[in-house]
């Protein structure tokens, strides 16, 4: 996977999950992340639910990047299911986040 480090992409789920107390935590940890790493969050959120197909990263990610018209840290929080969209997204791409995720716990 490009852009983003998976443990990442694990620390934005375990937060989601926990939206409700972690919400500071998850748009400071985003903020700080590159362009390139926020769009591939996006990308991978895409392709978790639905709107890509993995087999079109590329152009998942360069629409992220593009069209990044909000701060990321906004859209995603706004996103319904945006743990389940993530984790699916990885999985789609043969990753599991779950390894990650026990790891942050």
């Amino acid at each position: 996977m490009e852009h983003i480090s998976v443990n990442k992409v694990a620390a934005v789920i375990v937060m989601a999950r926990e939206l409700s107390r972690a919400e500071g935590e998850m748009r400071a940890f985003i903020d700080r992340m590159d362009e390139e790493e926020q769009a591939a969050l996006v990308a991978i959120m895409w392709i978790g639910r639905g709107a890509f197909e993995v087999d079109e990263w590329a152009d998942a990610f360069g629409t992220a990047m593009n069209e990044a018209t909000t701060p990321t840290a906004d859209y995603l929080i706004g996103t319904p299911h945006l743990a389940d969209h993530l984790e699916a997204g990885l999985d789609a791409m043969g990753i599991s986040a779950i390894d990650e995720e026990n790891q942050l716990m």
